[in-house]
């Protein structure tokens, strides 16, 4: 029973550490040749963001696209994420050159159980997934394309364990016509 005490509150630590841990930790050693251990996941290895163009008219607003491809086997939090401590995926943009950014809009969650969350299940994404910023092309703003900077940030998990939280620069292409 003592063995049970001390290994559940390991993992609570380990849980709680892998979970606050700052995005700049995302670089992680490799595990030793001849140990048994997995190597250690950066979350930013198990999702692929692909920003789709768009193209906006003076004056008018449109959802831009961007592709989150998660890795089998990973899920990454939704946003607004099921408890405080757990970290959303957030896509945060810069407006520029007359595009502004409204809002961005997330998926709907899958909500699913784990075994290493006994408080209940947790919203998640997984597979692939739409994030979708709504952006406006003021009346002023330029003709031609135009590139917006972001970042996505992003926390994953397998179905043990929540991995050290990560950034994602990105490049929305946007074309005002």
């Amino acid at each position: 029973m003592k063995t049970l005490k001390l290994f559940i509150i390991a993992f609570a630590v380990a849980l709680f550490a892998s979970c606050t841990k700052p995005a700049a930790d995302n670089k992680q050693p490799a595990a030793t040749a001849g140990s048994n251990e997995r190597p250690p996941i950066a979350s930013t290895d198990v999702v692929k963001a692909t920003p789709e163009e768009l193209t906006l008219a003076k004056g008018a607003s449109g959802y831009a696209s961007v592709r989150l491809q998660i890795q089998n086997g990973y899920h990454i939090n939704a946003n607004p994420p099921s408890y405080p401590y757990l970290k959303a995926t957030e896509l945060e943009l810069k407006p520029g050159a007359g595009i502004s950014v409204d809002f961005v809009k997330y998926p709907d969650p899958l909500t699913k159980n784990f075994s290493f969350n006994p408080d209940g299940p947790l919203k998640v994404y997984e597979s692939e997934v739409l994030v979708k910023p709504m952006l406006t092309a003021a009346q002023s703003a330029a003709i031609g394309k135009h590139n917006l900077s972001a970042t996505l940030r992003v926390q994953a998990c397998d179905d043990q364990v929540c991995y050290a939280p990560g950034t994602i620069d990105l490049t929305i292409p946007v074309t005002v016509k």
